[in-house]
């Protein structure tokens, strides 16, 4: 894919919002810099070898603003995003390093097909999750929350009982739009609260007193389909972290599963 040039901050921002949860790399150049003419011809070669990325290049003297709004204060420098959310800054003109970034940041794209056109103008927020902010209760040892973050053969299963709660931490505050489990008929989860901004994993005793933000009531269809079930938008507006309690499951099995579990939203 060729690179683009961007004249002016409304093609820049128009770019970002149509790269959807594609990877954005934005080369900040500038004429005078030999260091930046000399990876020209390089990030010309990446663009076209990382198809899937979107590849930008902004001159820092003919767009000061960009430049300014994004920290750039030296050349060349390449800055990083995801649905309009900054990932990565890095500086220098060294291609091995720059190649090295755009691999590491495309391995965490969600998978092809995790984004729904049922989910217009929102992407799949598992690249925003922070992984050091994320716990399971009741969770079992050999088949722990991981396993349903992600698509693939792995699946979360409740360990003594049905109930489980479930605490993602989100890299930045985000607006969630809506959530989709994916799990057999008659384990999968039935009555679901959703709990946000929570100071630490609420207890089971917690979750069962308190007042949800939204309380979801899922069917054996909705878990065989995989139905993105919508959130209430403006409840979910600054999220932190996000709570999930499953209350029970579909048939009153001892344990529950949750094969896929997916978040929609967008950064702030």
């Amino acid at each position: 894919m060729p690179v683009k040039q961007i004249a002016d901050d409304a093609r820049f921002q128009a770019e970002l919002a149509n790269s959807g949860a594609s990877l954005v790399v934005v080369d900040f150049t500038a004429s005078w810099c030999g260091p930046c003419q000399r990876m020209a011809p390089v990030f010309e070669s990446l663009s076209n070898k990382y198809t899937q990325a979107v590849f930008l290049k902004v001159d820092i003297d003919q767009c000061q603003e960009i430049a300014a709004a994004h920290g750039v204060s030296a050349v060349p420098t390449f800055v990083f995003f995801r649905a309009k959310a900054k990932l990565a800054t890095l500086r220098g003109a060294d291609p091995a390093t720059l190649e090295a970034k755009i691999q590491e940041l495309m391995s965490s794209e969600p998978p092809e097909g995790a984004t729904s056109e049922k989910v217009h103008g929102h992407v799949d927020m598992s690249t925003f999750l922070d992984r050091s902010a994320q716990e399971c209760l009741n969770e079992s040892d050999d088949h722990p929350l991981a396993g349903c973050l992600s698509s693939g053969d792995g699946y979360l299963e409740s360990d003594c009982d049905e109930q489980l709660i479930i605490s993602l931490g989100f890299q930045q505050p985000v607006k969630l739009h809506s959530i989709k489990f994916q799990a057999p008929s008659a384990l999968g989860p039935k009555t679901v609260k959703l709990f946000i901004n929570q100071p630490k994993t609420l207890g089971f005793d917690q979750a069962v007193g308190m007042e949800a933000v939204q309380t979801l009531t899922l069917t054996g269809k909705d878990l065989e389909e995989g139905a993105v079930l919508p959130l209430r938008f403006v409840k979910f507006q600054n999220v932190q972290n996000l709570q999930i309690f499953v209350k029970d499951n579909q048939t009153g099995t001892e344990t529950t599963r949750i094969n896929y579990l997916v978040i929609y939203g967008s950064p702030i």
